[in-house]
């Protein structure tokens, strides 16, 4: 239970913010100065988060659904679990917000894989351990 609640309330923070930036860059929005920019991209964040976890719940629950399924089976460690997880994401994100544009492009798929795969892969190690027993 501990791991989908590390997925869920990670999950949509930070795969947000990345979306924004991935949007952000392919759309050219980063111009000189920057200073004001980000001013721009953090307030638009912060107004979009509320938005971010209803439409991030379900990846996030699902994508700790998968690095459940991984952590139990035995003959896979941690690490390649890790690894295996951030695939997962980085493929289901690629193909849910990749194919939402017209563009594309190694840059493109890169920058939209890269907002499934950091919040997946940094769930997936902060569930790592196994809870402390309080006896």
């Amino acid at each position: 239970m501990r791991r989908y609640v590390i997925f869920i309330l990670l999950g949509p923070f930070i795969g947000g913010f990345l979306l924004l930036v991935a949007s952000s860059v392919t759309s050219g929005f980063w111009q000189p100065p920057v200073s004001e920019e980000l001013g721009k991209l953090f307030k638009v964040f912060f107004l979009a988060l509320p938005y971010s976890y209803l439409f991030g719940f379900i990846p996030a629950a699902m994508t700790g659904a998968v690095d459940d399924i991984l952590f139990h089976i035995k003959s896979i460690g941690p690490n390649l679990r890790l690894l295996l997880t951030g695939a997962f994401a980085f493929v289901a994100t690629l193909i849910l917000y990749g194919t939402m544009e017209g563009e594309s492009g190694l840059l493109h798929n890169i920058l939209y894989g890269v907002v499934g795969f950091v919040p997946a892969t940094l769930s997936s190690w902060l569930s790592r351990s196994k809870p402390m027993a309080t006896t």
